[in-house]
């Protein structure tokens, strides 16, 4: 009876990352291994706050840990984030449907900007001489 049943959970790795201080030892793990020593450092926590962020960490399998003398080396198991990533896939599609109609809301109020930019750096004789065009070039459409 290993702890990996425990760890297999999808809920852990979720609970896991919830935490702040968890994402970023995850984050600094992402260049490379690392030891605890460097990891206290870089989060400005006492050595105690990171060890329990670690086990946290190992026990839902989002870090390895080797020896390698008297150090510890941590680094990212990047395969236990896999739920994650997927529950997140879920909503890609929205997220792009969403993110194209932004642009074009954008991208309309991009046109207006630059219209009324034009139209104070012009004097109104060219103004209405560009709008007079416009208009003719819209009727044949119609």
């Amino acid at each position: 009876m290993g702890g990996m049943a425990r760890a297999a959970t999808t809920a852990d790795v979720f609970n896991a990352v919830a935490e702040p201080r968890r994402r970023e030892i995850l984050d600094a793990l992402h260049g490379g291994e690392r030891p605890v020593g460097e990891l206290v450092r870089l989060l400005g926590l006492g050595q105690p706050q990171v060890s329990k962020h670690l086990r946290v960490l190992r026990e839902v399998g989002a870090v390895d840990v080797r020896d390698e003398g008297r150090q510890r080396l941590y680094r990212l198991n990047g395969h236990a984030l896999k739920p994650i990533h997927d529950w997140v896939k879920r909503y890609e599609r929205t997220w792009s449907e969403r993110f194209e109609l932004l642009d074009a809301v954008l991208d309309e109020l991009q046109d207006t900007t630059a219209d009324d930019t034009e139209d104070t750096n012009e004097d109104t004789e060219d103004g209405e001489s560009r709008n007079e065009r416009k208009g003719e070039g819209d009727a044949p459409d119609r």
